[in-house]
């Protein structure tokens, strides 16, 4: 039960009203200090709540305090909800602003759970959806990204494929409460058992390790397995992703790695790189750092061969973690795409 608004001589406290009070209680030195980690504009609405604090009994004063308290030592354990932030937010914006923010919080932690399990491997994703009820199955394509949900649907039968496809056409609108709902069932279902899930493709879990080892290391991997497992050093490596396959990511994923990466990092990975892959790499780039870039590797300067390869690998890794993330998309298998502009 959310806590009563606390009533001074003229008017209830809410939200600004009692930070003001709290504010005021801890005394100028601690309010200082606590100021400091506010936004501008909170720090408006708290200074001018303070400036129009009437008298308070002494009694709402540690009223106050005490609730402030209560609610710390409860909060020793926190589990944050979207009611526990509109709750938050009550009294403290205008009703109109918390609602837009509650909209694009709502929006944001939904689409991450689609996000995610997008980045599921196909095998596990089709073996979990199968196992589903039909409407269940068709909602979760219709939410994944089109790609997943292409790749997921070529390890359907074909003829529960079709009947798929047919109920994703015939969806009607579903109200939020209940999307919800079926957003944190399949969230609690699936996600949070992915870890057990994933010992279902071990190839992707290796495709993971292979893809952190250095140059070197990964070649002699796959050699050694291609001599006594060729079929899965085939399938590794088509998991796999190492700088010479950035030229196959698309246009707009390249534009998003390279705005990430630090100039120093791409010069230095830039080095010894033919003259078709350095100019793919080049066309992502802003014409300002273009320029800055072709004009310290026209400079000529020698770098030692493991900083070159170092920088190579932390933008791998970049390329990597933003995949992870569901911010660019990788191994799409589309190697027509590769190096067209």
């Amino acid at each position: 039960m959310a806590p009563q608004p606390l009533t001074g001589k003229s008017r209830p406290l809410h939200g600004t009203d009692k930070v003001a009070a709290l504010l005021m209680t801890m005394g100028t030195p601690i309010a200082n200090r606590i100021l400091k980690h506010f936004e501008p504009d909170e720090i408006k609405l708290v200074t001018r709540a303070i400036a129009e604090l009437r008298p308070m009994p002494t009694a709402v004063v540690e009223s106050l305090i005490e609730e402030f308290a209560s609610s710390f030592v409860a909060g020793a354990n926190l589990v944050g909800t979207a009611q526990d932030v509109e709750r938050l937010l009550t009294g403290v914006l205008p009703p109109e602003q918390i609602a837009e923010i509650m909209n694009e919080l709502l929006g944001a932690a939904n689409h991450s759970i689609w996000d995610r399990i997008s980045t599921v491997s196909e095998n596990i994703l089709a073996t979990y959806i199968m196992k589903e009820h039909p409407q269940t199955a068709a909602l979760i394509l219709s939410k994944v990204r089109p790609s997943c949900a292409a790749k997921v649907m070529s390890h359907i039968p074909a003829d529960k494929r079709n009947s798929l496809m047919r109920r994703m056409l015939t969806f009607k609108p579903i109200v939020d409460a209940t999307m919800q709902v079926i957003e944190k069932t399949i969230h609690e279902d699936f996600m949070m058992n992915f870890s057990r899930n994933a010992g279902a493709d071990p190839h992707a879990r290796m495709a993971d390790i292979i893809n952190k080892m250095e140059r070197e290391d990964m070649e002699m991997v796959l050699s050694s397995l291609a001599a006594t497992r060729p079929k899965s050093a085939e399938i590794l490596k088509g998991l796999l992703f190492t700088f010479e396959d950035i030229v196959k990511l698309t246009p707009k994923a390249r534009t998003s790695l390279f705005d990430q990466v630090p100039n120093d990092k791409l010069i230095l990975a830039l080095k010894g790189t033919d003259v078709e892959f350095r100019e793919i790499i080049l066309q992502s780039l802003g014409s300002r750092v273009r320029r800055m870039v072709e004009q310290e590797l026209g400079n000529g300067e020698p770098s030692a061969q493991k900083e070159v390869a170092e920088a190579r690998r932390t933008i791998t890794d970049m390329a990597l973690d933003m995949a992870g993330r569901g911010e660019i998309e990788i191994n799409t298998g589309n190697d027509d795409e590769a190096y067209v502009r």
